[in-house]
């Protein structure tokens, strides 16, 4: 039963009152149990005190649009927004990491689910059933990696998608005892969500009907669609705006849908039908891409969708050439006006598919603390970090000084009050600006290493959650530069596929 096979055993092998559950990329700050334990103390019946998942790597949307920091990741929604509304109801998912659960109830629901694929929600699911409690903290106290690739990225939505069409099949929310109406309404409403994908395609194609074959998908004229419908996607966009505009930015949610809907509709409806099939699949991470390469076997049904919309605009054009006076003119408008739009969203998608290098063992962060900096003939300059990982650190010396490439130096790191010193090389200077790489620790100086950076209990804070309240206009020139980017990427990668004859992609090198 993977993950919830290995964590049901370990419940037997341990006797704690509670259990803190970590992915194993995620680094927990120092202050997670101070800030966690608390509310356990307060409420006998909270089984499930859950917090962000926080990812200071760039997810491929990140990576391959060049959007990191910029516009809020694919997450930000759930878990800077949602999560806080379930709370308001008692109705927090467990998340399968960054949580503490309380050991007695969770063995009164058998340990973690295992009759389906989406472990953490559905062992949620069975704990509110028994009248247990649930509580959403939104502080971020742990920090992990984020999927490298798009096709990871959609294998991990695949396995959420297929896990809640799982849940609704076995366990459905809106049936049952136990739950109360609000409850039953947030499950159901995180469940519905995965069946995104089949109206995601038909919006994909439903323009190409009237443009191939003149049929009518809405029974109304062009005029009477935009008079009534216009107004109310306006609306509907305006009060997302307002009540999203941290936390997820207008337009990225129809990139983020068009580039896994194809993959997600299939294990839905199958779920659906059949609930046993599928297995659990970890996601890869921490993996390298050597060179960039766009991923053809991930954007096939893109590049599909794609040549039928440019033929569905060139049937369009051959429309406006041969239009009778029957009224069809600002149909026919109206049409090719969507298919543009899906074009630009699957450029996107495409840009996506991109791969970009990345060749970063370990990621960098931002970090502003003081420092020191101390050289080989025992001098030590103040400084301050810019970023750190667990390779390097980059450090401001406040008074600039040469300092020369290679040398062996230590830098000094604060941990409650005390400075140690970490061993490191110079890689180089640059006006101040010190670029150091870290050399052989032992076990105790790796330690120190985490406690005065990763388990920071402040390190995420200034990160999360800060991005600048969304503007219509500021989000239409994103999305539209990542559509141009997408067809420009594809029209290199068709060049550069001719000059090879098509021959197969040289493998790329990932690592895991």
């Amino acid at each position: 039963h993977a993950k919830a096979g290995n964590i049901n055993a370990a419940l037997k092998k341990s006797s704690g009152e509670y259990v803190a559950i970590f992915d194993c990329d995620h680094i927990p700050t120092r202050s997670f149990l101070q800030v966690s334990m608390g509310w356990f103390l307060r409420d006998g019946k909270l089984a499930v005190v859950q917090m962000p998942h926080y990812f200071f790597s760039a997810d491929p949307f990140e990576r391959n649009l060049g959007t990191h920091g910029k516009v809020p990741n694919e997450g930000e929604l759930f878990y800077g927004l949602l999560q806080d509304g379930n709370d308001q109801w008692d109705a927090t998912f467990f998340c399968g990491s960054c949580a503490v659960i309380k050991r007695k109830p969770l063995e009164e629901v058998g340990g973690v689910a295992v009759e389906t694929v989406t472990e953490d929600a559905h062992t949620a699911l069975k704990l509110h059933r028994r009248g247990y409690r649930s509580a959403y903290i939104a502080i971020p106290q742990a920090a992990g990696l984020a999927t490298e690739s798009l096709s990871g990225h959609v294998a991990q939505r695949i396995r959420w998608a297929r896990g809640m069409a799982q849940i609704a099949r076995l366990d459905n929310p809106l049936a049952g005892r136990g739950l109360r109406l609000s409850q039953r309404l947030c499950y159901a409403n995180a469940m519905l969500h995965f069946f995104y994908g089949l109206p995601r395609i038909i919006y994909l194609t439903a323009p190409l009907a009237f443009l191939f074959f003149g049929a009518h998908v809405i029974h109304a004229s062009a005029l009477m669609i935009l008079a009534y419908a216009l107004p109310h996607i306006l609306q509907a966009n305006l009060t997302n705006l307002r009540t999203q505009g941290r936390f997820r930015h207008l337009l990225w949610n129809e990139v983020y849908e068009t580039a896994l809907a194809w993959y997600i509709f299939r294990p839905t409806l199958v779920a659906l039908f059949n609930p046993k099939l599928g297995k659990f699949n970890v996601t890869p991470k921490g993996g390298l891409v050597a060179q960039s390469y766009f991923d053809r076997q991930i954007a096939k049904p893109y590049l599909f969708l794609l040549v039928l919309n440019v033929a569905g605009i060139a049937a369009g054009l051959l429309r406006l050439l041969f239009v009778d006076d029957t009224g069809e003119l600002h149909t026919i408008w109206f049409n090719l006006g969507w298919t543009v739009y899906n074009m630009l969203l699957l450029g996107a998608t495409i840009a996506t598919a991109s791969e970009t290098r990345q060749v970063r063992r370990s990621h960098r962060v931002p970090l502003d603390v003081p420092a020191t900096l101390f050289l080989p003939d025992g001098s030590a300059l103040a400084c301050r970090t810019l970023n750190f990982s667990t390779g390097g650190m980059a450090l401001k010396l406040q008074q600039p000084q040469p300092v020369e490439p290679g040398a062996a130096v230590q830098v000094g790191l604060s941990y409650r009050g005390v400075e140690r010193p970490l061993p490191a090389e110079v890689r180089h200077d640059r006006d101040g600006q010190i670029s150091i790489q870290f050399t052989a620790m032992t076990v105790a100086q790796e330690r120190w290493l985490v406690a005065a950076t990763f388990a920071r209990a402040d390190i995420w804070l200034s990160q999360w959650g800060q991005h600048e309240r969304d503007s219509f206009w500021r989000s239409a020139l994103q999305v539209l530069g990542a559509s141009m980017r997408g067809f420009q990427r594809l029209g290199g990668h068709i060049v550069d596929s001719v000059k090879q004859g098509f021959r197969p992609a040289r493998p790329v090198g990932e690592e895991s």
